[in-house]
């Protein structure tokens, strides 16, 4: 018999958000082109992509919007207070 795996209410939350964005998409959100974002993964400074098929690729939603808030808080933390 199968059993069925535990899945919390916290992570059923997050994964029902959680969603594949292919390259058009993941295009709109950075305002990168195919060549940076690839030369960026390339780098290990973006995340990579997991294939689906044999050529098709897609990016984790979750972790396109975590470098997203990274590069803003880095923005952030060293912006020149002006007076």
């Amino acid at each position: 018999m199968l059993s069925t795996p535990t899945v919390s209410k916290t992570n059923t939350t997050q994964s029902q958000n959680r969603r594949f964005l292919r390259i058009s998409e993941v295009e709109k959100v950075t305002g990168f082109k195919r060549t940076y974002i690839y030369i960026l993964m390339k780098e290990g400074k973006f995340p990579k992509s997991v294939h689906l098929g044999m050529r098709s690729v897609a990016w984790v939603s979750d972790e396109i919007d975590r470098w997203v808030d990274e590069r803003i808080a880095a923005r952030d933390s060293s912006a020149i207070p002006c007076n």
